[in-house]
């Protein structure tokens, strides 16, 4: 059995020998990769081992085999560099250069391989040229080689063993590398076929035929159909007519092979395919408007230059060209503008009163009013002295509820004149000694009362019985203690009995008493002891008087009392 697979392979391998000779090994030598490397920057296991032209020894540590670690999966490709028609593809497995070895510990992990041809590194989007569902240890070739009439820039093989699978009893439970050779056969041209690679396509638009029969397999970019005589669809080019022209002008003028506008690039798209938007800041055509104030100016539409989120602060409008008006400004214009000394100086970006404020206003914004007590043009002004300070009006200082005691007008600034004060200025001032000191707040006078005045204010008369500065002063012996004069102490009805003089502190004098001192005394044993007032001789009467005021005469006989009748007679009447 094992002499007639052995028979089978030389045959085969003859044959393969002769085709060969007709196809180019187009991998030679070109770039290759392997997953898991086995000793990473060692070159005796490199993937580029597998295209190196060498396989004269087939050993593991030869230097002439690409060799990886054992996974659960295991990826080698070679990059072809550019687009290929290909034949065929060869294999050389490492085997030891012993077949022994080959089936008894290598084989078991090839088994399942996968060999795709594909125009990127990723075989799911390339084509599957062979999958082994068949071979075991007895039965997988050395050297393997199979057909595959396609066209591709990579080669990739592929082995797995994924968990949960269930796998032939000859699979070893993991996968890697094992590769000495690796030739792909093909044209190097495209456009070619035959086994010389000589014989062009048939259709003028193909560019890739079958390698052996020159059936097209693929056309030149811009054309589809069978035979490749149709350009590509309104709005298509390129490869398979697979691309999608850009934003032209016309559609119709999208050129079919390479996607160029023939007459310019719609509204908003610049570049020969019209694929590109137009540079940040800028739309329309060719690209030449420039976007207006856009609160993102990467949100400019590059088309009709619409701002998508909005204007940026100070502007309004689809194209955000136009300044808030006089009064706004801000995102959308939606703020109002402080209380701005001048309106048009309202910046309408932020709001900043550029001119400075209106009266009563302070701040950048101007929307803030004056601290409590001052007010007018940058609230420089002090406020009066209003009632309640929180009423001050910090536009123009105006009293709202009126002035503090002792102020007047309009910003409550003003004095109280002489003579008043108060809230208003409207009570009148006491009996000050000094007018113009009279405390202008609550009437109280500062250096004291007039004469015959007293209390703070100076508006309350002197007790009874007290008069003069401050109220020091005893009135004297007035008739009628309340009729004394706060004032200056006179005595306004006249002094009481024995008193004489305005202020009435005069006793009578001697010899005299009662009111006004109009009554002389009588014949008192002492003068000085009559009685100022009623005119009693205190300490008794003159020999020969008797009674309280000694004016009556004491007779012992009646011929007495007649000789002294006469006498006083005589006295008192005949000398005058």
């Amino acid at each position: 059995m094992r002499l007639l697979i052995t028979m089978l392979f030389v045959i085969f391998y003859m044959r393969l020998l002769a085709i060969s000779k007709a196809y180019v090994n187009v991998a030679l030598n070109k770039p290759a990769y392997q997953q898991y490397p086995y000793i990473p920057g060692d070159d005796r296991y490199d993937a580029s081992n597998a295209v190196d032209g060498r396989k004269s020894d087939l050993s593991m540590n030869s230097g002439q085999c690409a060799v990886s670690w054992y996974e659960q999966t295991a990826t080698w490709w070679v990059n072809l560099t550019r687009i290929h028609s290909i034949h065929h593809i060869t294999i050389y497995f490492m085997t030891n250069n012993d077949d022994s070895s080959f089936r008894s510990y290598i084989a078991e992990h090839l088994l399942g391989f996968s060999v795709y041809v594909s125009n990127t590194t990723d075989r799911s989007q390339g084509t599957l040229c062979f999958k082994d569902d068949n071979f075991t240890i007895h039965t997988i070739p050395p050297v393997f080689t199979t057909n595959c009439f396609v066209h591709g820039q990579y080669v990739i093989y592929y082995n797995e063993r994924l968990p949960g699978v269930v796998y032939p009893d000859d699979y070893y439970r993991y996968v890697d590398i094992l590769l000495c050779e690796v030739e792909v056969y093909g044209c190097p041209e495209t456009s070619f076929y035959g086994s010389n690679c000589s014989i062009p396509c048939p259709d003028v638009n193909c560019q890739y035929c079958h390698i052996e029969t020159g059936t097209c397999q693929g056309c030149k970019p811009g054309y589809q159909g069978h035979r490749c005589v149709l350009a590509c669809n309104k709005g298509l080019f390129g490869v398979d007519c697979n691309e999608r022209c850009g934003q032209c002008r016309e559609i119709y003028q999208c050129h079919h092979i390479h996607g160029t506008c023939s007459t310019g690039c719609a509204a908003g798209y610049q570049g020969a395919m019209c694929k590109t938007g137009c540079d940040k800041g800028s739309y329309g055509l060719e690209c030449k408007e420039t976007c207006g104030h856009c609160r993102d100016i990467n949100q400019c539409s590059n088309v009709n230059g619409s701002c998508l989120t909005g204007c940026d602060a100070g502007f309004s409008g689809e194209l955000c060209e136009t300044r808030c008006n006089n009064g706004s400004y801000g995102f959308d214009c939606k703020e109002k503008c402080g209380n701005c000394r001048e309106i048009d100086q309202c910046f309408y970006t932020n709001g900043t009163c550029l001119t400075g404020c209106d009266g009563g206003y302070q701040g950048y914004l101007c929307k803030t009013q004056c601290d409590r007590g001052s007010y007018g043009i940058e609230c420089n002004e002090t406020c009066g002295h209003c009632r309640d300070v929180n009423q001050c009006s910090h536009i123009n200082g105006t009293c709202i509820t009126g002035c503090a005691a002792g102020f007047e007008g309009d910003l409550c600034t003003t004095r109280c004149d002489n003579g008043s004060y108060g809230f208003d200025c409207k009570e009148k001032c006491g009996n000050c000694r000094e007018i113009d000191q009279c405390f202008y707040t609550n009437g109280t006078c500062l250096t004291g009362s007039e004469g015959g005045y007293q209390g703070d204010l100076c508006k309350t008369q002197c007790d009874r019985g007290s008069y003069g500065n401050g109220c020091n002063e005893t009135c004297g012996h007035c008739r009628d203690v309340n009729q004394c004069s706060n004032i200056d102490g006179i005595c306004i009805i006249g002094c009481a009995a024995g008193f004489e003089g305005d202020l009435c502190t005069t006793q009578c004098n001697k010899g005299s008493y009662g009111i006004e001192c109009n009554e002389t005394c009588g014949h008192c044993r002492d003068v000085k002891q009559c009685s100022n007032v009623n005119g009693s001789c205190l300490t008794g009467c003159d020999d020969g008087y008797e009674r309280d005021l000694c004016k009556s005469r004491e007779y012992t006989n009646t011929k007495a009392k007649t000789k002294l009748a006469t006498y006083y007679y005589k006295k008192e009447y005949l000398k005058k």
